[in-house]
């Protein structure tokens, strides 16, 4: 089954790089979904992540000839789709970076929290609402730049570190230590919302 998948991919893949124009709108059928949930996940506005996903096949058909297949074909493409999408994310919140410290929890000297957290209510009734997604969505904007983006490619788009690591350029102890910090800051700006009582 593997096998005839990989020799379906070696078809496929030669038939890109010959310019078979069928070939290109089989690649584009098969892939273009997935690669939009995955820039609708990092984008808000559905019309920047088609322009995502568009930057995204350009990038690849560009790129076809040095593609190693050191990972799938698919694979490959879902990481160029992402990189388009933060690109775009970040040319949108150009914004100087602000300090995550008055986010965080404070300790007291005996290691207990200083304001100890309140329980909130059933999480799983809330995010099953749309309006509750979009208050998750909008707190994760309010985050400094480089926290939300570790945050939608490992909470969100659920890649492994290494990977997230790869993306952003960064090591992978840096995209746990954001990561952290990220879900720390996160549940402050999201504690009036989900505090138990609060809805």
């Amino acid at each position: 089954m593997l096998a005839a998948k990989l020799d379906e991919e070696t078809r496929l893949i030669a038939r890109l790089r010959e310019g078979d124009e069928s070939a290109f709108e089989e690649l584009v059928r098969r892939e273009g979904p997935r690669l939009l949930a995955a820039a609708r996940r990092i984008l808000r506005d559905e019309a920047d992540a088609r322009d995502a996903v568009q930057d995204a096949f350009a990038s690849a058909f560009r790129a076809l000839g040095s593609f190693e297949r050191q990972a799938t074909l698919s694979t490959w493409l879902h990481r160029i789709a992402v990189n388009a999408a933060l690109a775009r994310l970040r040319a949108q919140r150009r914004r100087p970076e602000v300090a995550i410290d008055e986010l965080l929890p404070t300790f007291q000297e005996d290691g207990h929290h200083a304001t100890p957290p309140a329980p909130w209510a059933s999480a799983e009734a809330l995010v099953a609402q749309r309006e509750t997604r979009e208050f998750v969505r909008t707190a994760i904007e309010r985050l400094p730049q480089s926290y939300a983006e570790v945050l939608l490619l490992r909470d969100i788009e659920e890649l492994d570190t290494a990977t997230v690591a790869e993306l952003l350029g960064i090591t992978e102890n840096l995209v746990k230590v954001r990561l952290h910090r990220a879900r720390q800051a996160l549940r402050a700006l999201l504690e009036p919302r989900f505090r138990e009582g609060a809805i």
